[in-house]
């Protein structure tokens, strides 16, 4: 029978044999490159009963408007079954502005919830128990900032530090590379990440320090491998400076987390999470000789494709979302974001915020895939693409290496012009029908049904200055100028930034005056202009 295309590949264009035979992996060592789950280099999953044992995290993501709106929202998925919290910030605060500055006006509360003071953040958290919830913060430029709101949350709560748990993006490299929100320059955005990973080891072991994100890569139009390589490329430079700053690899390295996105080709995703985590195991343990287990293992988030979503014939993103979380879980995900149907329009409503997480407790309780380990281990083509995304990724760490490592790889644009060339590549194989995209380039509707959205009103930079104007006529002027002061000689000095951050939070500085502070030493971030 004469087949329908020409040649066959995945999303990411890697082409598909027609059918996948033993020769097609007998390469592989079962001990040395697969290897039962929980066991190095964990290729099969992190742990030997995986989903028998404990269940992925279920995080979804929500924030929006005012923290008043988002503690209620985070209150209604905690009483509907959800296991962990995770907060988006609007705009203004990822840039490090306070709500009532010029440059917010038109985002207050827009995209995620609006932080400028410890304020916002105890309202934020109110009733929520920080010894009992675990808490992720997509946060990058200010995450110092935001970090140290937080503990100051908890600390006023009576509840220390050792019992805090949670995760924090602190991915700056990534921002350079794809999603653009940054405040300082590469080489103090390193320092800073490197001040948290040291600030945290000693004081907040719970913590994630940095959630090394391929999804913001992914969904800034790179392929599979390029999201793998250019991921584990960041996380080899974090791990390099905080050896450089003296610190034991064992001793920091169990607390460096990963975030994927899980995208649309089901098999491509899976073989992307399995060879993920064999490749970071042979780094850790050959590169950087970690010797205790917990430092070998690659544990991760994944949030379904976002880009993925269309505005066109919406409700299909349920269909699409189902199948990208059943990829992350046959990939061996610890924690999982669902997107909701409704996201491609608007911050989603209740009742599809409601759909998301129940596409989670449908997989984990009703599909049975959480039965065994890794069922897929075994499959000629699953263990074939595993191995190819490995050799593809590994040459793309090797060129960065030779260019002088990621940091350097950013300032000459190496990673964005991969990812612009794969974007394009994608956007004319849809343009020319080579790839379908339901409802957008195939199967369209002449007209589409109206649907109900989340609206965000303007009035909230209104509420939200009102509230900072009040913290500024509460607060003592003289603690704020002292904290900021200290705040600007351990950055001078070249000291850890952590705890006068923490005493900043404590006197009710604003973001932005401890954002703008630490621009005074380390300098502001402007594009070169690269494209």
């Amino acid at each position: 029978m004469k087949e329908h295309s020409d040649k066959f590949t995945t999303l990411s264009s890697v082409p598909i044999k027609q059918l996948y035979k033993p020769d097609d992996i007998s390469h592989l060592n079962y001990e040395k490159d697969l290897n039962d789950p929980g066991h190095f280099p964990y290729t099969r999953g992190l742990h030997e009963t995986m989903y028998r044992g404990r269940l992925w995290t279920m995080r979804q993501f929500s924030g929006f408007g005012t923290p008043e709106e988002t503690n209620k929202r985070y209150k209604f998925l905690l009483e509907h079954g959800q296991t962990g919290l995770s907060v988006a910030f609007d705009f203004p605060t990822l840039m490090g502005y306070d709500a009532d500055q010029e440059r917010s006006v038109g985002e207050v509360g827009k995209c995620g919830v609006s932080v400028s003071s410890l304020a916002d953040m105890e309202v934020i958290f109110n009733g929520i128990p920080l010894d009992q919830v675990t808490t992720s913060m997509t946060i990058n430029g200010p995450a110092s900032v935001l970090l140290a709101m937080y503990l100051v949350v908890a600390e006023k709560e009576g509840v220390s530090w050792d019992k805090v748990g949670g995760t924090i993006q602190n991915d700056l490299l990534k921002e350079f590379i794809a999603q653009n929100s940054y405040a300082f320059p590469p080489d103090p955005s390193i320092r800073v990440v490197v001040d948290m990973i040291e600030f945290c080891t000693k004081e907040v072991p719970k913590w994630n320090t940095v959630s090394i994100s391929g999804y913001h890569i992914r969904e800034a139009g790179s392929t599979a491998v390029q999201e793998l390589a250019f991921t584990l490329a960041d996380g080899i430079a974090y791990v390099q400076a905080c050896i450089e700053r003296g610190m034991d690899v064992d001793g920091f390295s169990q607390r460096l987390s990963f975030f994927f996105d899980a995208h649309s080709d089901f098999f491509e995703e899976i073989a992307k999470f399995r060879a993920a985590r064999r490749i970071w195991a042979k780094i850790m343990k050959e590169r950087f000789h970690a010797k205790k287990s917990r430092s070998l293992m690659l544990r991760f988030h994944t949030q379904t494709a976002g880009c993925s979503l269309t505005a066109q014939q919406p409700y299909n993103n349920v269909v699409r979302t189902t199948v990208q979380a059943l990829a992350a879980v046959l990939g061996g995900t610890q924690s999982l974001h669902t997107n909701a149907w409704d996201e491609t329009l608007a911050l989603p409503t209740e009742q599809a915020a409601m759909t998301a997480l129940r596409t989670q407790q449908i997989l984990a309780h009703e599909s049975g895939v959480i039965n065994t380990a890794d069922p897929l281990a075994g499959s000629y083509f699953v263990e074939s693409l595993t191995s190819q995304m490995e050799k593809e990724a590994l040459a793309y760490i090797q060129k960065i290496d030779d260019l002088g490592g990621m940091v350097q790889a950013v300032k000459l644009g190496y990673p964005q012009k991969e990812i612009a060339n794969a974007s394009y590549k994608y956007q004319m194989q849809v343009e020319k029908k080579e790839k379908i995209v339901v409802g957008v380039n195939e199967f369209k509707l002449e007209k589409e049904p109206p649907i109900e959205t989340l609206k965000i009103s303007d009035e909230i930079r209104d509420r939200q200055s009102r509230r900072l104007a009040e913290v500024r006529k509460k607060r003592s002027h003289t603690k704020v100028s002292d904290a900021l002061e200290e705040l600007k000689k351990a950055a001078e000095e070249n000291k850890n930034i952590m705890y006068p951050l923490c005493d900043c939070a404590r006197a009710y500085c604003t973001l932005n005056e401890m954002i703008s502070t630490l621009k005074s030493v380390f300098g502001e971030y402007y594009d070169p202009g690269i494209f």
